[in-house]
């Protein structure tokens, strides 16, 4: 039976399923040694963590499989593994629904100001006159990308009484879009009509740096920008120009162009709400996630030899 690598964890659901098909699962202990070991091995599940490089492909020679236990593939040369006709799996629809929950927390946050209320209080502070906050309900959510995450949120800010603008690389399905009771928009129109703008689509040559300064000067004064999706979609130089000279009124990031951040000016702006990248992180869609990849690999390896 094929042997799989798991480079970064994964909950034991998804590992006892591929025991439980006969898989041999080994553990990778030391990154550092990925380049050098990865030729024993059938298949690797990775995470964000790890960086599968094209050197560590060409040295995969009895590679047949890269799973991605997430959903951005940004970590993995794409073009490589198409040149060695190495698949790529990931399962982007099992933490689709814990993103968009926090997503709207994320705005729900920005807007009532909560970390600062929360803050002052455990300080001794009593700052209601200074805390007035911002109604969601009748505001503009411009979504830039509406798969299965952008329309969880949409749906969600909908119900919330907000009015939804969508920008895509193609047009959403009319029945969706009538669902939602959504607008379609160009980005740059997206950009000038929205009160609120969430981003929602994988980091790409065509969407690194999409959201610069050039963008972010087309938006409205005091708009709000939330990042749940990957940090390279904005330029955070930009970005941090625009918080500080007032012309974004608040931001709230998940994601970031260096994960963990080693530069903290954007993250310590006051007007800035930031997260460590926990948008999957909850107890299901961990589980969701490591059952998701393995059943596509036994789907994978149990096709593989049907061939």
């Amino acid at each position: 039976m094929p042997k799989i690598l798991i480079c970064d964890p994964i909950d034991p659901i998804g590992t006892e399923k591929l025991k439980n098909a006969g898989f041999t699962i080994e553990f990778l202990k030391d990154k550092e040694i990925l380049k050098e070991i990865i030729k024993d091995y059938d298949a690797i599940i990775v995470r964000g963590r790890t960086k599968v490089t094209r050197e560590i492909i060409n040295n995969g020679k009895n590679l047949k499989l890269i799973a991605r236990a997430g959903s951005g593939l940004d970590n993995i040369d794409l073009k490589a593994a198409g040149e060695r006709g190495i698949a790529v799996i990931n399962t982007p629809e099992a933490s689709a629904d814990s993103v968009a929950e926090l997503t709207i927390g994320l705005m729900v946050s920005l807007a009532r100001r909560i970390p600062r209320a929360d803050y002052s209080m455990k300080r001794g502070e009593w700052l209601k006159k200074e805390l007035t906050g911002y109604l969601l309900k009748g505001k503009k959510l411009g979504l830039i990308g509406l798969g299965r995450i952008g329309s969880r949120v949409a749906r969600i800010a909908k119900a919330m009484g907000m009015e939804i603008l969508v920008t895509k690389r193609t047009p959403p399905p009319p029945e969706l879009m009538k669902s939602l009771e959504a607008k379609y928009l160009p980005l740059d129109e997206l950009l000038r009509q929205s009160d609120i703008i969430s981003i929602h689509v994988p980091l790409t040559k065509e969407t690194r740096n999409m959201i610069n300064a050039e963008k972010i000067g087309l938006m409205k004064d005091g708009a709000y920008l939330i990042n749940t999706s990957r940090g390279g979609v904005v330029d955070e130089e930009a970005l941090l120009e625009a918080l500080r000279s007032g012309k974004l009124g608040g931001a709230a990031l998940d994601v970031y162009s260096t994960e963990p951040p080693k530069r903290l000016e954007l993250i310590k702006q006051p007007n800035v709400i930031c997260t460590p990248h926990i948008g999957a992180q909850t107890v299901e869609a961990q589980k969701e996630v490591s059952k998701v990849i393995a059943e596509k690999i036994i789907q994978f390896f149990n096709n593989h030899k049907a061939r």
